[in-house]
């Protein structure tokens, strides 16, 4: 079967350093959806408005050329223990498909690029090509009672986030609690544990730089970002 992008989306990540580790994680982090040209059909988008929550099916472009391996390194483990690859949402798989619910803020219908989707918490880079599009039904695709797995332990640790006025000034207030929504999830490997080294992520324009400590992420700068 062939396969191709149905659309791409428009993100503020333009590097993958930095993106939430997965969808719903940051709930602030927007998005639009722009069609490709043959599927700009408003009929296609009848009744949609209606879902708040979306499915989106889509490639992870930058590692399509990766060789895939049965088994692989979870960051989210320190990069030392191997879990097989169909016990993980590593990128590094045998078809690089990738599998995201969003919410869906709005509809726009009328734009030059035909109905555009606006959607909050995706976890995907600028540019991503989505193959499909489907509606999140929470009566079958939620289980609250479903076991988490190895992973469970690690997604229920957050940093504390501290940013100093100077530097919260730089950040639009439409963008602060997403920035710090980011920061809370540490975006560091986990192996990386230097509490004096910088890390910095680009989003938004911007370019934020953070130091971890005690888990405590602290903002040290606030730059523009050309990128």
């Amino acid at each position: 079967m062939e396969i191709r992008p149905i659309a791409h989306i428009r993100t503020p990540f333009p590097t993958k350093f930095g993106i939430p580790r997965q969808s719903g994680l940051v709930s602030g982090a927007e998005a639009v959806v722009v069609m490709e040209a043959d599927y700009r059909i408003r009929e296609a988008f009848r009744g949609l408005e209606a879902f708040s929550h979306l499915w989106l099916l889509w490639a992870f472009s930058e590692t399509e050329t990766a060789q895939w391996s049965p088994t692989v390194r979870p960051p989210r483990l320190g990069g030392n223990s191997r879990m097989g690859v169909f016990a993980t949402r590593s990128p590094f798989r045998p078809n690089a498909l990738g599998l995201s619910s969003v919410a869906l803020e709005r509809v726009e219908w009328e734009s030059p690029q035909g109905p555009l989707l606006h959607v909050r918490g995706a976890d995907l880079m600028d540019g991503t090509p989505i193959y499909d599009i489907k509606p999140y039904l929470p009566f079958t695709d939620s289980h609250p009672e479903a076991s988490a797995g190895f992973a469970a332990a690690q997604f229920s640790r957050a940093l504390e986030v501290e940013i100093p006025e100077r530097w919260l000034r730089q950040i639009p207030e439409r963008h602060r609690r997403t920035v710090a929504e980011l920061l809370a999830q540490d975006p560091r490997p986990s192996y990386h544990q230097d509490g004096e080294r910088v890390y910095g992520f680009p989003y938004a324009g911007m370019e934020i730089r953070f130091r971890v400590e005690n888990q405590k992420a602290v903002v040290v700068e606030v730059l523009e970002n050309k990128m």
